[in-house]
């Protein structure tokens, strides 16, 4: 059995086999079930969640999910980043006609036809992304927002330099690479904290012996942190959110209501036009966007109804609310998602996908009520100017 990409470490009277795997590689699954069938470890680790784990295990049923239970039980985000990487990993096995990910699905099948138990060793992906959201601010969010956007629309081929690139990474690393580079304290809660935690869960696995799948670039970190020991429910915390955001999304409001309060108490006349102004801007620029993306009857009437109430709210925005109606009245599964990479090719398919189509309801209904509350705002603060 050949040596290559594998790390023993001793601690103890334990021994741990590191498989460092590309994950985009044929090779790689091949030798994970070569080394475990000669091995016979106690317990076998893979590079992944309960959730990634469900998702490799009952693909059929995943696929078949509604989306509307999906945003219900906050597997939004879940669902976003599952999308992009959905995305991304298609159009390499589109293009090298190679199926990203085989060496844990091989893991997890080598590791029960020898009897060893599985250990799910990687930090829940939400959990991963949340430290990450924590850490990168309003713009860096927009930033994020935007790349994970665009891998899942872009139809950029991919180099054979990028592929052997791909080869010592693992997939949430590839898609984030850029964007890791452009803010480097990034990298401790996408490599450094996953390495602490993949490490303490292999140095945790029953037995006397443990076979671990992972992508190549964990390895060198596991191989050091290994030797340490690592608060595991430290590492799971999602950071507390920080109220700043929240004063200065209430201070606009409150500032549009009290003029229009102080307005009525001066001038209920000039009161009612500052309402009636609100109103109609706001809720008339919310509705043409959504009659743009070919909303339904109801999320246009739904769009023009709450979007002068969302604009005082910053907790809320009118494009969820209309795009809720549209999910509702045209109900978009799962399998929508999977054909946004072929359907965003077409002007047609565009507006079919129902994903689309409610994706179109939530950007334009918003955008629509952004303008509306700017257009609104002044025009409420010119009445009360002239009444002065």
């Amino acid at each position: 059995m050949t040596e290559e990409n594998i790390t023993r470490i001793h601690i103890g009277n334990k021994e741990y086999i590191l498989i460092g795997t590309a994950h985009v590689s044929k090779h790689s699954a091949e030798q994970v079930k070569n080394v475990i069938e000669a091995e016979k470890p106690d317990a076998v680790c893979v590079e992944l969640d309960e959730q990634r784990f469900q998702s490799v295990q009952d693909g059929n049923s995943w696929r078949e999910m509604d989306i509307f239970k999906v945003i219900k039980e906050k597997k939004a985000t879940l669902l976003l980043m599952n999308l992009a990487i959905s995305s991304f990993q298609k159009r390499m096995a589109k293009q090298f006609g190679i199926n990203p990910g085989q060496e844990m699905i091989q893991g997890i099948k080598s590791a029960e036809e020898n009897d060893a138990k599985l250990v799910l060793a990687d930090r829940n992906i939400q959990i991963t992304f949340s430290r990450i959201w924590h850490n990168i601010g309003l713009k860096g969010k927009a930033i994020l927002l935007t790349q994970v956007i665009a891998s899942i629309f872009s139809r950029e081929s991919i180099s054979e330099e990028e592929l052997e690139k791909m080869k010592t990474q693992d997939t949430i690393n590839t898609i984030l690479q850029e964007f890791t580079d452009t803010f480097p304290k990034l990298k401790e809660p996408l490599i450094d904290e996953r390495d602490q935690y993949l490490a303490q869960k292999i140095k945790d696995a029953p037995g006397n012996k443990v076979v671990a799948v992972l992508g190549a670039a964990h390895v060198p970190g596991i191989k050091e942190e290994i030797k340490r020991e690592h608060n595991l429910q430290k590492l799971a915390e999602i950071p507390p959110k920080s109220k700043i955001p929240k004063i200065i999304g209430w201070s606009i409001p409150v500032l549009i209501l009290a003029i229009i309060a102080y307005t009525f108490f001066a001038n209920p006349a000039a009161g009612w036009e500052q309402t009636l102004s609100w109103v109609i801007w706001n809720g008339s620029l919310s509705a043409i966007g959504a009659l743009i993306a070919f909303g339904h009857p109801l999320t246009i009437l739904t769009a023009f109804l709450v979007a002068p109430l969302t604009s005082l709210n910053p907790l809320l925005a009118a494009g969820w609310f209309a795009g809720f109606v549209q999910a509702y009245i045209r109900r978009p599964h799962v399998r929508d998602f999977e054909t946004l990479s072929e359907d965003v090719f077409t002007v047609k398919g565009f507006w079919r996908n129902k994903v689309t189509r409610v994706l179109l309801i939530v950007v334009l209904a918003n955008l629509g009520s952004s303008l509306g509350t700017f257009i609104g705002g002044v025009d409420v603060i010119r009445v009360f100017l002239e009444n002065l």
